[in-house]
């Protein structure tokens, strides 16, 4: 799974997610993207499982851009656990995502295996997307 390297603080607070994005909301690198619609954490699970769905897809003749990174703790108490007794532990790593950001970027495919490559990846992951184009913008 996908993690920092390195932390100055080992826990955070969760926040809230209220902007729409402004860093990262253009087609950067490929030809098509996916872009999200509405804001959330996307746990790096989901973004390894979408790296592999691109990595099959992709092969030799494509290339695919990841431009999230899970850099945020999530923090998980066990279960039976009474109030109190501090913060839970690290469960997982997830990367806080508002609209407008681009998560995945693909290039080097016919347009209808790229979109067929995208739903895919869409579909694994826990917020609404859609698939943009560089012609779209």
């Amino acid at each position: 799974m996908l993690a920092p390297k390195r932390q100055k603080y080992r826990k955070q607070y969760r926040g809230v997610l209220r902007r729409i994005s402004t860093k990262g909301d253009k087609i950067s690198f490929g030809a098509y993207g996916l872009k999200a619609i509405e804001a959330g954490w996307i746990k790096d699970r989901e973004i390894e499982a979408s790296r592999v769905i691109l990595a099959r897809a992709t092969k030799k003749e494509g290339k695919f851009w990841i431009r999230i990174f899970p850099d945020k703790p999530y923090t998980k108490k066990p279960p039976e656990v009474t109030m109190g007794a501090g913060k839970g532990d690290v469960a997982f790593f997830v990367s806080p995502v508002s609209p407008g950001r681009i998560l995945f970027e693909i290039d080097g495919l016919a347009k209808e295996e790229a979109i067929k490559v995208l739903e895919t990846v869409s579909s694994k992951l826990s917020i609404k997307t859609k698939i943009i184009s560089r012609e779209t913008i």
